[in-house]
């Protein structure tokens, strides 16, 4: 097994020298960072002289010839992904490393994509005398508008590893209710995709074999039989419309959201559904109060906060309640008041709020309702899925009666004829 010399540097910014066996370069560097360090330089023990000779003439090009290139990359970075770069750099900061120096670490130990294409972006602005935030707002597929604004908070308040450190539990706190919501919907989703595979095979294969065994003997059909069969002939005939359906009610959808207006009522209307509804409503109060006592325990400005977070809410009848909030903080009256004409939220949530900006814990309040609300989510959640299994038990049942009793109310009265 090949030998790798590294080197690398652990949570206190202490360089560290060793060797590691490993199959390859990507496995060594697996194995480094489970130890918790963080790798600088990497090479394979006994590499050829030739290489040698390449690195020496490389050397000696001038640094613009030698600045890497990135990798072409679809979409942008991941949440998951952006979250263990925040953590990680949070951490690099905290051991007392150098952002230029911090950000090379993380931008070499990164997959080829959109992050590490983002980083060497950010990287190159830094080195040429860019603030940090200013380098992170050229690259919006990576760093958004909350992200940037926390950064310069931090910049200017001399504490971006405490803001980073706030980022970083943010991104966790956003990523584990993501997980958690995601993570209850896949039994459903698994459930529904297998039952409507399973009516389909019936549908395309097995009713057409009954109809050719009725048309034989004549039998006169029921009306029941013959709306399963129209159906199943539908499905024989026309198959290749099944897949369009969702892409098209997907496409209808998204064009809708388009317009503000069509957004606002497709909101309106998922807010007022059973269960559905208020998991949207708590899951954005959520997310919006987090980022707003983020960003204000950052020292980010209180308007410029709240445009923040209405960009981060997802949710027009959100958004134009946030329109409504800075319109009015704008005039002179406190963000409680406001709030409560809204009708988005809870009194417990407008009280908070009003409590908060009487003792100067704003910050402290909104933290405390984000927490409250997560945990609410999680229990609607649970709830939904919990009411969702008898219900497809339910529907699944319905259909399967349906199916039978077509097919054997002719099945019968051949039999009896026969007999």
């Amino acid at each position: 097994m090949p030998e790798y010399q590294y080197e690398a540097m652990d949570s206190r910014g202490l360089e560290v020298k060793d060797v590691i066996n490993a199959a390859s370069e990507a496995e060594a560097q697996t194995k480094i960072r489970e130890q918790g360090y963080f790798v600088t330089k990497i090479a394979e023990k006994g590499r050829k002289k030739k290489d040698k000779e390449k690195t020496k003439a490389d050397a000696k090009k001038p640094a613009q010839a030698k600045r890497k290139k990135g990798t072409f990359s679809f979409g942008g970075v991941k949440a998951k992904h952006l979250t263990t770069f925040t953590r990680q750099l949070s951490t690099l900061q905290d051991a007392g490393l150098p952002i230029l120096r911090s950000l090379r670490i993380l931008e070499g130990q990164s997959k080829p994509g959109p992050l590490k294409n983002s980083l060497m972006g950010v990287i190159e602005d830094v080195e040429s005398g860019n603030t940090l935030s200013e380098a992170m707002a050229k690259q919006p597929k990576a760093f958004d508008n909350l992200y940037v604004n926390m950064v310069k908070a931090g910049e200017a308040g001399g504490a971006l590893e405490i803001i980073l450190q706030r980022l970083a539990e943010f991104k966790e706190k956003s990523q584990s209710l993501k997980r958690k919501v995601k993570g209850a919907m896949v039994y459903p989703v698994a459930v529904i995709t297998v039952a409507t595979c399973i009516v389909g095979f019936i549908m395309y294969w097995i009713i057409p074999k009954f109809k050719e065994i009725f048309n034989d003997f004549g039998v006169e059909l029921p009306a029941i039989t013959k709306v399963l069969i129209d159906m199943s002939d539908w499905v024989v005939n026309y198959w290749f419309l099944i897949p369009t359906i969702p892409v098209a009610f997907v496409l209808l959808f998204k064009i809708i959201r388009k317009n503000r207006t069509g957004a606002y009522i497709i909101d309106r209307i998922a807010l007022k559904i059973p269960i559905i509804g208020q998991i949207i409503s708590k899951s954005t109060v959520a997310r919006t109060c987090r980022t707003l006592g983020t960003l204000i325990a950052s020292g980010v400005p209180i308007l410029e906060a709240l445009g923040i977070a209405r960009d981060t809410a997802g949710n027009e009848v959100f958004r134009n309640a946030f329109d409504h909030i800075i319109s009015a903080i704008r005039e002179g009256e406190a963000m409680a008041v406001p709030l409560k004409e809204a009708r988005i939220v809870d009194d417990l949530v407008v009280n908070m709020v009003d409590v908060g900006e009487e003792t100067g814990a704003l910050d402290n309040m909104l933290y405390k309702v984000a927490d409250v609300y997560d945990e609410e989510v999680g229990m609607l959640v649970e709830g939904l899925v919990n009411l969702l299994e008898p219900l497809m038990v339910v529907v699944l049942g319905l259909i399967v009666g349906f199916i039978v009793i077509a097919l054997f109310m002719p099945l019968v009265k051949l039999l009896n004829e026969l007999s």
